[in-house]
């Protein structure tokens, strides 16, 4: 085997192959992670309850509480992440969720509640570490698209492994996370191992995209003082869009099962297919727009264009125009042209036109906790004041809402950012 010092020197002498390579490594350990995440979501835990509430909103609520607290934390410890210990510590959050999920199959309910909020504790901070890994890139688009396209693929992915444990090997509702991240748990290792062997950002990435480094508070107030109406604007268009992709994820098998095909395990994987090819044509594209300031504007332009399909779709199915597979691939889609480009592009190409010192870390997790905190939002307003309407009947009335609103948010934060950037550009030339 080529050793660690030898693979780096050997991908650093090829830009196609250090590209590819980054990219695979970091859609593989994403990927991996899932499986300690969303594999509980591929059960209903039919006839359990506690307190008269259905037991899987409990579940879902309890990660989602660990997953958003994880989100606050990870403001400042990724965004201060030195890039030696970025590998040992993907590997202990990892762990330490495996460890819940245990403990979830072996206490028993409702106790075991709990360990799917120490579960989600630490998934919530892996991203960011693992995006770390791509940004300040030239060509970050592509390895964002690629890393995206891991957690709108694995999501089903995971979900229909979970299923098929279920009914192929008749594997229990509380056994089936665990035995699902027990598999992934040696490729998890080796993805980690080789992620953390990609080469740096080479000396004209850095030119073209400003140096990536650890962030203290300091810095981290003053990027948010100087960019506040903006960025206010951004959290909550990415508070709406992560609440409403948040609750098509964790609550698809409801869905599914209300439009007749809940008994299908190929059904989470089938319908994320087509939504992960389109998201990676549309983000990858975007490298070939060197104008950081255009980027960043187009990335708006995407975001709304996600809304309007998620909107236009909606209408499409009420009015019995497209089928319910058609009309879940199409939400999908809309849903994810708008989340992704936050976790991706939108964050680096910001960093990349002001030229601001920090990383992207800090701006996804600024956003991220809010995002995850809506998300808590709505599952609370769902099952405490809206209880006998169905997941799907929610699901699909709130669409109109939410992405009317988060065209609207999303207009006004290009407004802000247009007016912001001809300042900027007036300043260089003064």
């Amino acid at each position: 085997m080529i050793a660690s010092s030898g693979l780096q020197r050997w991908l650093a002498q090829s830009r196609w192959r250090s590209t590819m390579f980054i990219a695979l490594a970091a859609f593989l350990t994403y990927s991996c992670m899932y499986a300690f995440r969303k594999p509980f979501a591929a059960g209903t835990f039919e006839g359990l309850s506690f307190l008269n509430i259905d037991y899987k909103v409990w579940l879902i609520t309890a990660q989602s509480v660990g997953y958003t607290l994880s989100k606050f934390l990870g403001i400042r410890l990724v965004s201060e992440m030195k890039k030696g210990k970025r590998a040992a510590f993907i590997f202990l959050l990892i762990s330490i969720a495996q460890g819940s999920l245990l403990l979830f199959a072996l206490i028993p309910p409702p106790y075991n509640i709990l360990m799917l909020f120490a579960n989600g504790l630490p998934l919530g901070m892996v991203w960011g570490i693992v995006f770390s890994y791509i940004e300040g890139r030239r060509n970050t688009e592509f390895l964002g698209a690629v890393l995206c396209i891991s957690f709108i693929f694995s999501s089903g992915f995971v979900k229909s492994i979970g299923k098929y444990l279920m009914v192929s090997w008749n594997v229990g509702e509380l056994s089936m996370p665990f035995i699902t991240g027990l598999l992934f748990t040696l490729p998890t290792i080796l993805f980690i191992w080789l992620l953390q062997q990609s080469p740096e950002p080479d000396a004209e990435d850095i030119a073209s995209r400003v140096e990536r480094k650890p962030m203290t508070r300091m810095e981290r107030l003053a990027i948010y003082r100087q960019y506040a109406p903006g960025l206010i604007m951004i959290i909550i268009t990415y508070t709406l869009l992560t609440a409403f992709r948040d609750f098509r994820d964790n609550f698809s098998a409801e869905i599914w099962q209300s439009l007749g095909m809940g008994d299908s395990s190929s059904i989470f994987t089938i319908t994320e297919i087509p939504v992960s090819i389109l998201i990676l044509i549309v983000m990858a594209s975007l490298m070939f727009i060197r104008n950081h300031a255009n980027a960043f504007m187009v990335s708006h332009l995407i975001i709304i264009a996600g809304f309007c399909t998620a909107l236009l779709s909606t209408y499409a199915f009420d009015q019995g125009l497209i089928s319910p597979t058609i009309w879940m691939i199409l939400m999908g889609s809309g849903l994810y042209l708008g989340y992704v480009p936050f976790n991706t592009i939108f964050f680096d190409r910001f960093i990349a036109t002001f030229r601001l010192s920090g990383n992207v870390g800090f701006l996804i997790y600024l956003a991220d906790s809010f995002g995850y905190l809506g998300s808590l939002g709505v599952l609370f307003f769902k099952n405490f004041t809206q209880p006998d309407i169905s997941w799907f009947h929610f699901f699909r009335s709130s669409a109109y809402m939410a992405a009317s609103a988060g065209i609207f948010f999303t207009c006004l934060s290009l407004m802000y950012f247009q007016y912001k950037s001809r300042m900027y550009s007036n300043v260089k030339l003064a």
